[in-house]
């Protein structure tokens, strides 16, 4: 036993250490005894038995932009003695600095498990709904059938021309459509042609103006078979432009002007100190000038910009200008200035390009430049109608080579019906037919109910003509003019006349012949005639008519509106 004094207190025997244990292992039992019972962890815990698992608390997630979460790793936590501030009296007392694999989480290996197969449930779900969307779109579109995905139209160029075409393009590729499963509304005459997912229906007149068409194709099938639908579409047609020629007295400069019905805001476009005439398509302008040495020819866009000049066959002048909108081409009588009994062109009939790429054509008849009386071009075609003056009438397509076809011999052209290739005909007789002009055939002019006698001009519209009336009292004598609306089944009506000295040398109807153009001169004693190549009276009037009754129009200062396709009769 030591005596050195150096550790006062401590137990110096082996009875006096077992005493000690004996004392702490008493204080323990008395501080468990305050603490409540024992769980069945700490009493069974040995020496040897190692801290029970935790269990893990799921790892935070954040979402990625397919909708899907995936865990977002964490750093191991360490985990403590089982039970905290107590002490098993054989266990081992922890070092001071524990292994890293004391450190690990041993619920790692778990959490990391869960993790995956919750990331792999959540993607198999995600897939699993995609693909019932997918098949629930693939029976919608079986059951359904048939869907529209596009439409296409050029509603503005459909109230100037005809032909053009609305597009209905489909979800499925189609069995051929029948006209007769295609409505529109309001009422006009159209055809129909399919196309692997397109529909395309072609309206064979113009389109009236501000109007909303309404279009039903029923029963519509795919190539595939499957169930039809119906498929139903609508668009509005815009309000129109015109375009009107004011000639100004004296100095002032002749004026073309473009405005909208209401004539409320009208724009100038084309200016010159003598313009003789015009022609208008749905977008460029034809404009005749008179200068010193002869006449010019200049075509613009419609608002005016472009301006560029046409090349004539020589040094003369102009007369009769028409175009052909769907030809691309304009035509016109042509006269040399140099003109004698012997040498020079007279009226020879002249087409070209209004783009300007090719050179004039003076059309021929059995080899010879041939002077014409009078010619219209066929509307929607290139082809020219027109009477030499030995009253033969024939008729040529300009942009083919294959000559003239004649048609017997006339007296005068009154109209073509636009669409349909028939001419309106004054034989040599007196008659007045329909000409069609594919084959030859003719048949007499129905007349009007009431009768308001003959026409010395018509003006053919979808659905009837515009016929030119001179009123006559009981003798014969020429009391008045009269414009009569003639429909197609014959029913008349006037919609403009007028008495004693005034007169209407211009008559004319909007492309689909929603409107009709009615130009009046005043007072014909006290208007005097200008001095153009084409002298008309100094006042001239356009009234406007709503053909269809609705709506007040107003008349309008100026002639020759955009609608006529030939000048005014002097």
């Amino acid at each position: 036993m030591s005596t050195d004094g150096s550790d006062v207190g401590a137990p110096r025997t082996r009875a006096e250490l077992r005493a000690q244990r004996a004392a702490q292992a008493a204080r323990e039992a008395a501080q468990a005894a305050e603490a409540g019972p024992s769980t069945p962890e700490s009493e069974t815990a040995d020496a040897g038995q190692q801290a029970p698992e935790v269990p893990a608390v799921p790892a935070p997630t954040t979402p990625i932009s397919v909708g899907l979460s995936v865990p977002v790793p964490e750093s191991d936590a360490h985990i403590g003695p089982a039970s905290a501030g107590r002490s098993h009296p054989h266990a081992a007392t922890p070092s001071a600095s524990p292994s890293p694999a004391s450190q690990r989480d041993p619920a790692s290996p778990h959490r990391d498990r869960r993790g995956g197969r919750r990331f792999a449930v959540t993607m198999t779900s995600v897939l699993g709904a995609l693909a019932l969307v997918v098949g629930v779109l693939g029976a919608v579109s079986l059951t359904q059938g048939p869907r529209i995905s596009d439409t296409q139209v050029d509603a503005a160029q459909a109230i100037e021309t005809s032909g053009s075409r609305l597009i209905l393009t489909t979800t499925q590729r189609l069995d051929d459509v029948d006209p007769e499963r295609v409505t529109v509304e309001p009422a006009v005459p159209f055809t129909v042609d399919t196309a692997g997912r397109s529909i395309g229906i072609r309206f064979t007149v113009p389109l009236h103006d501000s109007t909303t068409y309404r279009v039903t194709v029923s029963d519509v099938s795919a190539a595939g078979g499957g169930p039809a639908s119906d498929l139903e579409t609508s668009f509005t047609t815009p309000a129109s432009s015109i375009l009107l020629l004011q000639r100004a007295p004296g100095d002032e400069d002749d004026t073309i002007f473009l405005a909208d019905l209401s004539g409320e805001r009208a724009t100038p476009v084309f200016r010159h100190p003598r313009i003789d005439d015009y022609r208008a398509t749905s977008r460029l302008i034809v404009v005749t000038v008179q200068e010193d040495d002869g006449s010019r020819l200049v075509v613009m866009n419609r608002d005016g910009s472009d301006q560029r000049e046409l090349t004539l066959p020589g040094e003369g002048y102009v007369s009769s200008v028409q175009v052909s909108d769907r030809g691309g081409l304009v035509g016109y009588s042509y006269s040399d200035r140099d003109l004698t009994e012997t040498s020079g062109r007279a009226s020879v009939l002249v087409t070209q390009p209004l783009n300007g790429a090719e050179e004039p054509r003076i059309v021929q008849v059995e080899g010879s430049d041939a002077s014409m009386a009078e010619w219209q071009f066929v509307p929607d075609s290139s082809s020219l109608l027109f009477i030499d003056f030995d009253g033969a009438l024939g008729v040529e397509d300009a942009s083919a080579d294959t000559g003239v076809k004649s048609m017997g011999v006339a007296a005068g052209i009154l109209g073509i019906t636009r669409g349909t290739y028939t001419a309106i005909i004054e034989r040599t007789d007196g008659s007045i037919v329909q000409l069609d002009l594919t084959g030859g055939r003719e048949t007499p002019l129905p007349a009007s109910d009431p009768d308001y006698g003959d026409a010395d001009a018509i003006v053919p519209f979808p659905g009837g003509t515009l016929r030119h009336i001179v009123q006559r009292d009981e003798s014969g004598m020429p009391t008045g003019q009269a414009v009569v609306r003639v429909d197609d089944d014959g029913s008349a009506r006037v919609i403009s006349e007028v008495s004693g000295t005034d007169a209407i040398p211009q008559t004319c109807a909007s492309p689909s012949g929603q409107y009709a153009a009615v130009v009046i001169a005043p007072d014909l004693p006290t208007n005097a005639y200008d001095d153009l190549l084409l002298p008309l009276p100094t006042t001239l009037h356009t009234q406007l008519i709503d053909l269809g009754g609705t709506e007040k129009l107003p008349t309008l200062s100026g002639f020759d509106i955009s609608w006529c396709g030939q000048a005014p009769l002097p």
